[in-house]
């Protein structure tokens, strides 16, 4: 298949002018890093609102390779936005990535308990493919601290179909140069390689559970206000798994965008931080 995209949070293709673009929101971010859960976690923060936001990459990303965009667009108003770096990935590392069958619910408690760690008591969720995975789970499990959730590009469950998608972007030999250059250096060729192959493994895995779930049990707990988004065109993520989320999330609604693709937040940013700042401000 045509490897015009991310796969499951890598960006379509890092130029050099959006490299330039990441560059000019960088006097407004602040980074820092904060031990949680025995790891030293990397994350970037921006704005001086009271609404505390924090964004959840997808494999292997970090908050500036997959939220550019956002850190330097977002309302920095009415919010603060916060993005992270998960453990094993970008620069929360070491340790070098893993993927058990918990991988997920341990982003999920790492997520939370780091903005517990940077004292924000209550906070809402932007997660864009495993990243939004994560999001699912850190709603369920934490209501009390959740304000609202947005995810794309997300799943529930792990089917067949998804299982081909996934096995046919293993040999990252095949991908085109500019796909494989910025995980190159943000990694190194050959753990790049490794890491990559480790989350192929890591989320095939959940097929073999019962329904293929990742998080399906979970769904019923949510009680936020959740947003989910589509682009139609997304050749990662199949339109039943979004269809699938909004059926099983209570009053959660679905958004479509007819050209998106799965990085829909980043070839249409602003429309996209449009929806989202009207979202967290209703």
């Amino acid at each position: 298949m045509a490897l015009l995209f991310w796969g499951r949070g890598l960006r379509n293709a890092v130029t050099k002018k959006a490299m330039q673009g990441v560059q000019l929101y960088c006097t407004s971010v602040v980074s820092g890093r904060e031990c949680v859960n025995g790891v030293d976690l990397f994350y970037q923060q921006t704005g001086k609102g009271d609404h505390a936001v924090l964004l959840l990459p997808g494999a292997l990303g970090s908050a500036q390779t997959d939220f550019g965009p956002q850190l330097k667009s977002l309302s920095k108003d009415c919010f603060t936005v916060i993005g992270w770096d998960p453990r094993g990935y970008g620069n929360s590392r070491p340790p070098e990535r893993d993927f058990p069958l918990n991988f997920f619910e341990r982003d999920a408690k790492d997520a939370v308990d780091l903005m517990q760690a940077l004292r924000f008591p209550r906070f809402s969720l932007l997660g864009w493919s495993d990243g939004g995975i994560t999001a699912l789970i850190a709603a369920a499990r934490n209501p009390s601290l959740v304000n609202k959730m947005v995810v794309w590009g997300s799943n529930a469950y792990v089917s067949p179909q998804d299982v081909k998608i996934y096995n046919a972007i293993r040999d990252v030999s095949q991908w085109s140069e500019r796909m494989r250059r910025p995980m190159e250096e943000v990694y190194g060729a050959e753990l790049f390689i490794k890491t990559w192959e480790g989350w192929v493994d890591g989320i095939g895995q959940f097929a073999q559970r019962p329904e293929g779930s990742i998080c399906m049990e979970l769904l019923p707990q949510i009680s936020c206000p959740s947003l989910i988004i589509h682009g139609e065109k997304d050749s990662m993520v199949p339109s039943f798994h979004p269809q699938y989320l909004v059926k099983h999330i209570k009053g959660s609604r679905l958004h479509l965008m007819p050209e998106g693709k799965h990085n829909l937040h980043l070839r249409f940013a602003a429309e996209f931080n449009k929806l989202v700042e009207d979202f967290l401000n209703q």
